[in-house]
This record gives structure tokens, C-alpha cells and sequence, in this order.
């Protein structure tokens, strides 16, 4: 009973990587590395964007059923990883040291606030980037440097044959299969995980303009009861 195809074309694959020199191993492990990496960062941070849409969803429920904003300032942590809980705790410390009476303090604990916490979600977004635009170049060379081997052997050997020099033509492409199979992915994720950052940064933005007209609504104490003009006779 023969194999089935795609234990033979494995088998293929296996003997071919067994054949390459040391330039294309150092290339294929290279690749292999970066593609580790990038699977590494995109598994984890599907979950992280995923926890932290679940928990954006029910702060901002839990934030517009409150009665006073000190109710959500002692459950806000429980929402975590929501970036708008950092937006949040940001503007609250702000509010505490400066009080109600300097709203564009408040309004820059909001801004800064929002830009941590993005920054903390962009975290190891750039190594996604670099993979997918590096990985098929270093595939690339990778496959030059095969080929140019390969024609070298075949002049060496003096026999123009398809069969001299397809060994040596299927061993360098493999790095540029290797090369894609290590970029595509991550481009892929990347550009979600941009979108979804965008989602989260207009989010920031709307959630702390409602949370400055919380702030600037909450009364600390009694207002002062102004005083009429006195009218001269």
C-alpha cells in the first residue's frame, strides 16, 4: 500500500532540509525564530484584545449605571485589561489632588491617561511589522544564494541537465516558502491588531469626554449663594 501524498511530499521536504548547506539552514532557523516569536505575540494578544473588549463593554456599562463616580473608582480594577480603566484611575488622581476646580488638569490626566494605555496595547506590534517586511527578503537571499550555488555546482560538474541542477533549485526555494510562510501571518495580524488599536483609542477619547462632564457635574459641597448687585441711589 503506497503512502498517502502528503506523507510523501513531507518525506520530500524532510530530505531537502537535510540536504541544505549552512547558509540555508542558518536562514531557515532564522526564519524559524522570528515566525516562533510572531505566533508567540499574536496568540497572546488576541486574548489581551479580546479580555480587553469584553471589559471595555461592561465598564462603560457599569460607569453609566453608577449614581456617583466613587462607586466605579472602588470596583474599577476588576475591569482590567479595558484601557479605559487606566483613562479612568489617570483622571480620578487627578480629580483628588486638583478638585473640580481645574478641569484642564483633569483633561490632561485623560490625554495622558489614553496615550499609556495605548502605548501599553502597541507592545510588541513592531516586531509583527519588522517580521513581515524582513522575513521575505531574508527568504530571498536565502533562494539567490541557492541558485547561485546550484549553477556553480552545475558548471563544476560540466553536465547541463535539469537533473543536476533541480536539486539544488528546489533546496533554495524552500527559503523563500519559509520566508512567506513567516510573513504573511504576521502582516495579517498586524494590520487587525492596528485596527482593533484605533477601536480602542476613539473609545479612550469618547469615554473621557463623558467622564469630564461626570466630574465637572459632581458637586463637593454647597455653592456659595451669589450675591445681587447692590443698586446706588
Amino acid at each position: 500500500m503506497l503512502p498517502p501524498p502528503a506523507a510523501i511530499v513531507s518525506g520530500e521536504i524532510f530530505d531537502l532540509l537535510l540536504q541544505t548547506g549552512w547558509l540555508a539552514r542558518s536562514v531557515l532557523l532564522l526564519l524559524a525564530i522570528m515566525s516562533v516569536v510572531s505566533w508567540a505575540i499574536i496568540f497572546g494578544k488576541w486574548g489581551l484584545f479580546r479580555r480587553a473588549r469584553t471589559q471595555s463593554g461592561r465598564f462603560i456599562r457599569a460607569f453609566r449605571k453608577a449614581n456617583r463616580v466613587e462607586e466605579i473608582a472602588a470596583v474599577a480594577e476588576q475591569f482590567r485589561p479595558s484601557p479605559l480603566v487606566g483613562v479612568f484611575e489617570r483622571a480620578w488622581e487627578e480629580y483628588e489632588r486638583q478638585g473640580p476646580g481645574n478641569p484642564a488638569a483633569i483633561e490632561r490626566a485623560v490625554r495622558i491617561g489614553a496615550s499609556e494605555e495605548i502605548a501599553a496595547f502597541e507592545s510588541g506590534l513592531a516586531w509583527l511589522a519588522t517580521t513581515a517586511a524582513v522575513t521575505p527578503f531574508i527568504g530571498l537571499f536565502g533562494t539567490v544564494w541557492g541558485i547561485m550555488d546550484a549553477f556553480h555546482g552545475l558548471g563544476t560538474a560540466g553536465a547541463a541537465t535539469l537533473r543536476a541542477v533541480a536539486p539544488g533549485v528546489s533546496e533554495a526555494l524552500i527559503t523563500t516558502a519559509a520566508g512567506l510562510f513567516a510573513a504573511v501571518p504576521a502582516l495579517i495580524a498586524y494590520n487587525i491588531f492596528n485596527q482593533s488599536l484605533r477601536e480602542f483609542a476613539g473609545k479612550a477619547d469618547d469615554f473621557g469626554l463623558e467622564l469630564i462632564n461626570a466630574l465637572d457635574l459632581r458637586e463637593p459641597g454647597p455653592r456659595p449663594v451669589p450675591r445681587m448687585p447692590e443698586v446706588r441711589r
